[in-house]
């Protein structure tokens, strides 16, 4: 082995545990190897872009616009509601129409969008049935797949290995190249889903209604439910919802309230609280009890003294956003500021002649906002880089009177029987409830400068808070508030002409993704209350606001029914209900449907390649109006772009330094043996395993080059064994981040891991044994 297929192999491994443990998102691991590549010398510096030129690549993205046009003008949805309308009740006749009509889109459509459109017609159907969609949204998304592997266009595997071929020399397959042997594997997958795969699927969710009680009892909402009513002196009455702090500090979801014998159901956060009023909440009561005992704090003296800020450590420093610093835009929450800046508290911000005190870690930045920070002036100054300019330092006191701290300081004891003490000050939720900030504390006369999160309580100690007096007459309110039933009255009940319960889910390429509701302010921006979140097969009901979202989660919704088509026409959000879908552009649909036949003809008379032809398709869309330019950038994964395109390079790498054959070498010495039929199997099972923790598009990059030099060695049909890889790269059933298919189903189907593996080991066993011996008849080895 020499020292260059050392590097490179070197690289595939620490690329391959950066896929699996995620460390890293995926397309930013592809462009790292493309950089190292080009930096080592492993490639040229033209081989290591030549990627983002490849045919294969343009194609890929070109496909995700021509696909998002017949979306768009419904081309795909009128096509696959009369089909499925042949579902009839009964589950196998259900699942064998829903994978054969999510299959044939799949074979001309980016089969993530089919998944996504085919996701709310497949509901509607276990819904009028009463199946529980468990059975049916799954098959749905191994449709999707099997339909992939039936024409060149279907999935990106099936593109990259065509030009790989081309790039050795070798013929490339055309567009239907794959149809003999992907149809044989789609029927067979298909058949054996419907009449034995089906017995495996689970059958624990309950059967989903359209109506709100049903939604209610699926997402368990009425286990954590009650009525607390607000006194006619409470220190709440004549203050907003949102000033309440009921969902922060409590952590309760205010879902109705009923005053004067009528209940609002939704209510908006600028409701003004009543005296009498009953607040209809759902969450984690035990929270809300907890503050009950929070009384025995006792506020003491305001503080002026500037030695509870400071220290010969710690300072008070001014800092100032640039121009050019990634925090200008973001919140403090989102950049992690405090575990950057070794545990420093940002004390108040200054925006031009405008100090501001209140959630400052919801607070987006701007370019020449200026932060009061407490905390170690080296670390501070050693971790700013150009992110932050350091201002000229300014006495305390000034600082203090300057950013109006002199009333915002002051002092909490905890008495000796405190239920405080022995908590951290993260347990205690302190600063998260109601925005005090712990900035030191004196105990046995010494003063702890910038407590950690992880910093324990004792009884006796004194606290110095930053916040507003206002915070705790909130707390008062609360503890003056009282739990009067836990028995409350069906959601369905709250049902009227303009309030109801809908459900949406966190759409493919969300920009919402790693976000907070409270990051994105759900509630203003969309005017709905989300009463529960599924999330990885698990439902959540309390603390909402700060769970991070992810792609697949499915939202429960109250509110106004008129707001659903605000958030239809939004490109984060899938509704999970037909009725509630944007209407598409169904005047273009015939248009769409011959840009799309015309740009597949030209490809199969051989008049245009397939990435000319689909570049120009793609144009013709959105000139005609089918789908705008923002729908088309939109449309395309980008991520799945770079990562094909950074993880090209590291094919020529494996070809350009041997590494291809060293590895080639290697399954020869082990399948060699058994002739061309053990390398062909052998290619095509290492494929298959790798497709559950690397990228397809990826792994089909790194697999290219083995195989080829594998049929140079022992004079395997390159196409045969090309076909192998491609469909075992596609054929990605048994895990759910395998695929993004399998993830957009997972939260409304309710599915854990295991059940992709009960269901989807099988069907891999099937699909490589029908593969393999169809193969033969169609590409001789």
């Amino acid at each position: 082995m020499t020292a260059e297929i050392a590097l490179v192999l070197g690289i595939v491994a620490a690329s391959i545990v950066l896929f699996v443990t995620e460390w890293i998102r995926m397309d930013l691991v592809a462009l790292l190897v493309l950089g190292v590549l080009a930096l080592t010398g492993l490639v040229t510096p033209i081989e290591a872009l030549a990627g983002f030129s490849n045919p294969a690549v343009v194609t890929v993205w070109a496909m995700f616009m021509l696909s998002a046009g017949l979306t768009q003008t419904g081309v795909a949805g009128i096509i696959g509601k009369r089909v499925l309308r042949l579902a009839g009740r009964g589950e196998v006749r259900m699942i064998t129409v829903i994978m054969l009509t999510s299959a044939f889109l799949s074979a001309f459509m980016n089969n993530i969008g089919v998944a996504a459109m085919m996701l709310p017609v497949v509901m509607d159907i276990a819904r009028q049935t009463r199946t529980p969609p468990s059975r049916l949204l799954m098959p749905l998304a191994y449709g999707c797949l099997l339909g992939g592997l039936t024409t060149l266009i279907g999935t990106p595997p099936n593109l990259l290995v065509s030009e790989a071929l081309q790039n050795y020399g070798e013929a490339p397959f055309r567009l239907f190249d794959y149809s003999p042997v992907g149809l044989a594997v789609m029927i067979s997958g298909i058949l054996f889903i419907a009449l034995v795969g089906r017995h495996m699927l689970p059958q624990r969710d309950p059967v989903r209604e359209s109506s709100p009680a049903d939604l209610a009892k699926e997402y368990a909402l009425g286990e954590r439910t009650a009525v607390i009513g607000v006194p006619a002196d409470s220190l709440l009455v004549g203050k907003s919802l949102r000033d309440s702090k009921l969902g922060s500090a409590a952590g309760l979801n205010v879902f109705a309230i009923t005053r004067e014998g009528r209940t609002t159901p939704a209510p908006d956060p600028d409701t003004v609280l009543r005296g009498g009023d009953h607040l209809l909440v759902e969450g984690l009561l035990d929270r809300f009890t907890e503050l009950q005992g929070w009384q025995e704090l006792v506020l003491e003296q305001p503080v002026s003294r500037p030695e509870w800020l400071v220290s010969d450590e710690i300072q008070l420093l001014e800092l100032l956003v640039t121009d050019s610093s990634s925090y200008a835009g973001r919140t403090l929450r989102r950049t992690r500021f405090r575990e950057r800046f070794a545990g420093a508290l940002v004390l108040a911000l200054r925006r031009e002649a405008v100090v501001m005190h209140a959630d400052l870690a919801g607070t987006v930045l701007r370019a020449g906002d200026r932060l009061l920070v407490q905390g170690q002036r080296a670390l501070i100054e050693e971790q700013r880089g150009a992110e932050f300019d350091a201002v000229d330092p300014l006495p305390e006191e000034t600082l203090l009177r300057d950013y109006e701290l002199g009333d915002r300081l002051f002092t909490l004891r905890l008495p000796a029987d405190s239920m405080l003490a022995g908590k951290s000050l993260a347990e205690s939720r302190i600063g998260d409830s109601f925005s005090l900030g712990v900035l030191g504390l004196e105990r046995d006369d010494k003063v702890h400068f910038v407590p950690g999160a992880d910093e324990r309580l004792e009884a006796g100690d004194l606290l110095l808070v930053r916040g507003h007096r206002d915070s705790l007459e909130m707390l008062r309110g609360l503890q003056q508030l009282s739990i009067e039933s836990e028995m409350v009255r069906e959601l369905g009940e709250m049902e009227s002409d303009d309030i109801g319960l809908t459900e949406a889910m966190i759409a493919p390429r969300s920009s919402l993704a790693g976000m907070t509701l409270r990051d994105i302010d759900f509630r203003g921006r969309y005017g709905l209350q989300v009463m529960a979140i599924l999330q990885g097969g698990r439902t959540y009901r309390s603390n909402l606001r700060d769970r991070v979202l992810q792609f697949g989660d499915a939202l429960l919704l109250l509110g106004k029914l008129d707001r659903r088509a605000h958030l239809a026409r939004d490109a984060d959000f899938i509704l999970l209900t037909q009725e509630d879908q944007e209407t598409p552009r169904r005047g273009l649909a015939p248009v769409a449907t011959l840009i799309m036949t015309v740009a597949l003809g030209t490809v199969l008379l051989g008049w245009l390649p397939i990435s000319i032809a689909a570049v120009a398709g793609a144009t013709l869309m959105i000139l005609v109006g089918c789908l705008t330019m923002t729908e088309a950038y939109a449309a395309v994964e980008w991520r799945a772009i770079f990562l094909i395109a950074g993880m090209l390079p590291l094919g020529a790498a494996l070809q350009n330094t041997g590494a291809a054959s060293f590895l080639a070498d290697r399954v020869l010495s082990a399948a060699g043996p058994f002739g061309v039929w053990g390398v062909l199997v052998s290619l095509y099972l290492l494929t298959a395993v790798a497709t559950s923790i690397i990228p397809t598009a990826a792994l089909v990059v790194l697999m290219a080059p083995i195989a080829m030099r594998a049929c140079a060695d022992i004079g395997l049909s390159p196409h045969a064994a090309m076909m192998a890889v491609a469909m075992a790269a596609s054929a990605s059933f048994t895990s759910p981040i395998s695929h993004p298919a399998n993830i957009l189903v997972m939260a409304p189907g309710g599915y854990r891991f295991v059940d992709y593996v009960k269901v989807g080991l099988p069907l891999t066993l099937v699909v490589m044994l029908v593969a393999l011996l169809v193969l033969p008849f169609f590409w001789p080895l």
